[in-house]
């Protein structure tokens, strides 16, 4: 193989990569915004979403499903992926993606961390990749208090808080400092 055709081969695999990692990354976006148009994107039509097994969701209902959990169970989330691991063989790829979950709960006061995995089958269809089958591991769950989100120390810094909606200071465009948002 010649150097252009090895630099092809190795620029569709980077391209490819990162395609898959923004898929990822933009389903977990969609669980913290609750934004049902990201986390259905995230799927192809005939997806799978596995969160246990009494939660096996098709991909285009996941959302509906995901946003009534994160409603009823905590204020507000944050998933963050970290490592990822991704095998690529033509237009099938396997990942697994590390994710860290904090949900701070209805009270306020405390919190959960849930640490776990995405084990993801991903197909390249009509040259977009999406979610065929996602696993979803609960390796650990901690609580913790969050308590000092009330103390007067905290609140005098007058941090922006996130928004489940489109409202949340990450869809503002352009991003100036004039964009209304809430704050602790």
């Amino acid at each position: 193989m010649n150097q252009i055709d090895q630099l092809a081969r190795d620029v569709r695999y980077l391209m490819d990569r990162r395609a898959i990692e923004d898929c990822v990354h933009s389903h977990a976006r969609g669980h913290d915004r609750f934004d049902v148009e990201l986390l259905t994107a995230a799927y192809h039509p005939d997806g799978v979403d596995e969160h246990g097994a009494s939660a096996v969701n098709e991909g285009p209902a996941y959302a509906e499903w995901a946003n009534a959990i994160h409603a009823g169970g905590c204020q507000l989330c944050l998933h963050n992926i970290t490592t990822h691991n991704c095998e690529i063989d033509g237009d099938v790829a396997h990942a697994e993606s590390y994710v860290l979950v904090g949900l701070l709960n209805p009270d306020g006061k405390t919190v959960r961390f849930i640490n776990g995995r995405y084990i993801d089958r991903l197909e390249k269809r009509d040259g977009g990749w999406r979610i065929v089958l996602r696993r979803c591991t609960v390796d650990l769950l901690i609580a913790g208090d969050a308590s000092i989100l009330d103390l007067p120390q905290f609140k005098a810094g007058g941090y922006i808080k996130g928004s489940r909606d489109r409202e949340d200071v990450s869809y503002a465009r352009p991003l100036t400092l004039e964009v209304p948002v809430g704050r602790w």
